[in-house]
């Protein structure tokens, strides 16, 4: 890790600590915590909010005069118009959680006029601390992160996450895998999306897509992601997506080859891909628009660019 980290990113790290002592004394009696639902398939538990509070706690007493935008409790604390707004989840990958399975974190970002400054990804059940600076790069524990190098879509791992809640667009999803299996070396669907993106910034995967997702999933993970060289956009490969519900990420070549492929999924799509998507799925046994056989490997640097 940097050994001159901002006053801030301290603070976080703090925040990020003390909740994930919390979520760790809670993992190990798991079917004794309390569970309750916010929708179908959407849990909450007593953890999020111990998390949360905790989080908030810490981040209030250091910067009193700092907004606050949390998973569980929105703007109910902090200043209400301050330029600087900390985006919290308390516990992203709850459903993960709640079953003992080890893939979950805390993801703590502060925003500046609406950039994201600061960012902290902690998965307490490794120990992994990954965090940024904006202009200072990214780390994991001790060390720098980098995205991976790989230039070839096929050669690629991409995370994603399925679709959950009621009223997702299941045949929308089940399209863009059948246009992205093919084409990569396989997809995986952790469970969650600021670890995810954690997992790109430090090169552990090529890639990462999801719709449906909120701030305090995508605020944290993004910069590390951008700090590690990457690109972070919404389905179009426009930049501007935190508050657009649908998030890409990716080195910077993969992007270039991903962005082509998933842009017709898009809520930003034009008329006439939006179209010719309907069709092909409302046609009985019809196919993706563009999911062939695999191609055959080509030389190193064949495939398209970055835009």
């Amino acid at each position: 890790m940097s050994p001159n980290l901002h006053p801030m990113l301290n603070v976080a790290i703090k925040a990020a600590r003390a909740a994930g002592a919390i979520i760790n004394r809670a993992a190990l009696d798991v079917e004794a915590i309390r569970i309750s639902q916010k929708q179908v398939n959407d849990f909450v538990t007593e953890v999020d909010h111990a998390s949360e509070q905790a989080i908030i706690e810490t981040l209030l007493t250091a910067y009193p005069g700092h907004g606050i935008l949390a998973e569980e409790s929105g703007s109910e604390h902090g200043a209400k118009d301050s330029e600087f707004v900390w985006v919290i989840d308390p516990l992203d990958g709850t459903t993960n959680f709640i079953h003992g399975f080890p893939v979950y974190c805390v993801s703590i970002a502060l925003t500046a006029r609406g950039k994201v400054e600061q960012a902290v990804v902690y998965d307490p059940s490794r120990n992994d601390l990954f965090t940024a600076t904006r202009g200072r790069g990214a780390y994991m524990n001790d060390r720098r992160l980098r995205v991976s190098k790989r230039t070839r879509l096929q050669e690629s791992l991409i995370s994603t996450g399925f679709p959950f809640r009621p009223g997702d667009n299941f045949k929308n999803y089940l399209a863009m895998m059948a246009d992205l299996m093919p084409r990569t070396a396989g997809l995986r669907r952790p469970g969650a999306a600021a670890l995810d993106l954690a997992y790109v910034a430090a090169g552990f995967t090529d890639g990462f897509f999801e719709a449906g997702l909120q701030p305090w999933d995508v605020a944290a993970g993004s910069l590390l992601v951008t700090e590690a060289g990457g690109l972070v956009g919404n389905l179009t490969g426009e930049a501007d997506f935190m508050g657009q519900k649908e998030c890409l990420a990716a080195n910077p070549k993969i992007y270039g080859q991903l962005v082509p492929l998933l842009a017709k999924y898009s809520k930003f799509a034009s008329a006439g891909e939006k179209a010719a998507l309907r069709q092909t799925l409302t046609v009985p046994g019809a196919t993706s628009p563009a999911a062939p056989a695999p191609a055959p490997a080509r030389p190193e640097g064949a495939d398209s660019a970055a835009p």
